[in-house]
């Protein structure tokens, strides 16, 4: 009978676990989305475009911020300057004494 007992003990142990268990998962189960009306979609998207719009505006507002100082150009693009020309080392020649001129070697 004894052992009766210990059974029991755990029984009750693991029910009561399972009740704690239970009641954590009830408590942290998520709530259903609540959906937003058509209306308030569109004022979130036009806020939203107003902002990126003053936020963008911002850099042209003084077109002489972030420039070259007073009597400095901006540097030429790479563009602007024709390619360095090609060089070709002039063809080498020896002189035949034989024929009495220039051959290539």
């Amino acid at each position: 009978m004894a052992s009766i007992g210990k059974f029991a003990g755990i029984a009750r142990r693991l029910a009561a676990a399972a009740a704690i268990g239970g009641a954590v998962v009830a408590i942290s189960a998520p709530q259903p989305a609540h959906a937003i009306d058509t209306g308030a979609a569109v004022g979130i998207g036009l806020g939203s475009f107003a902002l990126g719009s003053m936020v963008g505006a911002g850099a042209a507002a003084n077109p002489y911020y972030g420039g070259y100082p007073y009597g400095y150009a901006a540097p030429a693009p790479v563009y602007a300057y024709p390619p360095a020309p090609v060089y070709y080392p002039p063809s080498r020649s020896c002189w035949d004494p034989y024929y009495r001129r220039y051959y290539a070697c």
